[in-house]
C-alpha cells in the first residue's frame, strides 16, 4: 500500500476507520471494498449471499494486503436485521448503499419480456424498490444515526447514469420482432430507484450536516461485464468516449468521496459516464 503520509496524500488515509458495504458481493461492491481497502480501512462487506461475499473479502486481502476486510450477512429490507448487525459490529464511519437488484434486459429469441411496464408484476416493483431504495433508506437511518451522535461519518450512495437520464430503450430491442409488446426493456424501477437515491442523498445531506455527517452519490455509467458484443456497440456509439467503463475504473471517485479529500463536499451527485449524459 502507498504511504500516504510521505506522499502528501494524508486527507485520503483511512486507516482506523470502518467501512460498510451492502450489496458488497455484486459487481461493483468488490472494487468499492478494494479501494477503501488500499487506503487502509476496515471494510465489511455486506450481502444476502454471504459465500459470495466472503469470497470477496478473500479477493480484496489478496489484493490489498489489507487484512481487515471481512465478510458479514446483511439483509437491507429487515430493519431488526440492520439493527442487530449495527450493534454487533459497532459504530461504522463510511457507509456505501450499494445493494439492487439490476434485472438483466435479454434479447433472446422466443423469451417473453415481462418487465414490459404494461405486465410487470407488482411483486417485483415492490421487491426492487424494497432493495434498491428503502433498503439505503434503512440502512442510513440506522448507521447514519450512530455517525450522527459521534458527529462524523460518510454517507455514499451509488446511483446511476439512469439516475440523470431514461433508459435508451433501443438498446434492447430485439430485431426481426415486430408485435412492440414483445420487445425487451430496461424495467421503470432501476431508472425509479436510482432517481430516488439522488433524492435520499439531498435529504440525508442536510439532516445531519450539523452533526458531521456527509452524503453523496455516485453515478457510474455501464460497466463491461460480460454483455453481448452487439450491446458493447449499441451503447458505445452512445458514449462520447466510445466504450463502457472498465469495472475498476470508479475506485478513485469512491476513495475520494468517502475520504477527507472530500470533506466540503455533501449532497451532490458524480456522474462518471465517459459523457453519455451530456449529450
Amino acid at each position: 500500500m502507498v504511504d500516504r503520509t510521505s506522499a502528501g496524500l494524508e486527507v485520503y488515509d483511512l486507516s482506523g476507520r470502518t467501512a460498510l458495504i451492502t450489496g458488497g458481493a455484486g459487481l461493483l461492491g468488490p472494487q468499492h471494498a478494494a479501494a477503501l481497502a488500499t487506503l487502509g480501512a476496515k471494510v465489511l462487506i455486506a450481502d444476502v449471499a454471504e459465500h459470495r461475499a466472503e469470497e470477496a473479502a478473500k479477493a480484496v486481502i489478496a489484493e490489498t494486503g489489507n487484512d481487515e476486510v471481512s465478510a458479514i450477512f446483511l439483509d437491507v429490507t429487515n430493519p431488526t436485521q440492520i439493527e442487530t448487525v449495527s450493534a454487533a459490529i459497532g459504530p461504522v464511519d463510511i457507509l456505501v448503499n450499494n445493494a439492487a437488484i439490476d434485472a438483466k434486459v435479454t434479447a433472446a429469441a422466443g423469451v417473453s419480456n415481462g418487465m414490459r411496464l404494461e405486465v410487470l408484476p407488482l411483486d417485483q416493483w415492490r421487491l426492487e424498490i424494497e432493495v434498491g431504495l428503502t433498503g439505503a433508506m434503512l440502512c442510513s437511518r440506522t448507521f447514519g444515526a450512530v455517525m450522527a451522535g459521534r458527529g462524523r461519518g460518510v454517507i455514499l450512495n451509488i446511483a446511476s447514469d439512469l439516475s440523470v437520464i431514461a433508459p435508451d430503450q433501443r438498446l434492447y430491442r430485439r430485431p426481426g420482432t415486430v408485435d412492440e409488446t414483445q420487445q425487451p426493456v430496461k424495467p421503470v424501477t432501476y431508472s425509479v430507484i436510482k432517481h430516488g437515491l439522488l433524492g435520499l442523498t439531498k435529504y440525508l445531506s442536510t439532516y445531519w450536516a450539523r452533526n458531521g455527517v456527509r452524503a453523496n452519490a455516485l453515478s457510474p455509467g455501464g460497466v463491461l461485464s460480460g454483455q453481448s458484443e452487439e450491446f458493447i456497440l449499441r451503447i458505445s456509439e452512445l458514449v462520447p468516449m466510445g466504450r463502457m467503463a472498465r469495472v475498476d475504473e470508479y475506485r478513485a471517485a469512491v476513495q475520494f468521496l468517502c475520504s477527507d479529500a472530500s470533506s466540503y463536499m455533501n449532497g451532490q451527485n458524480i456522474v462518471i459516464d465517459g459523457g453519455r449524459s451530456v449529450i
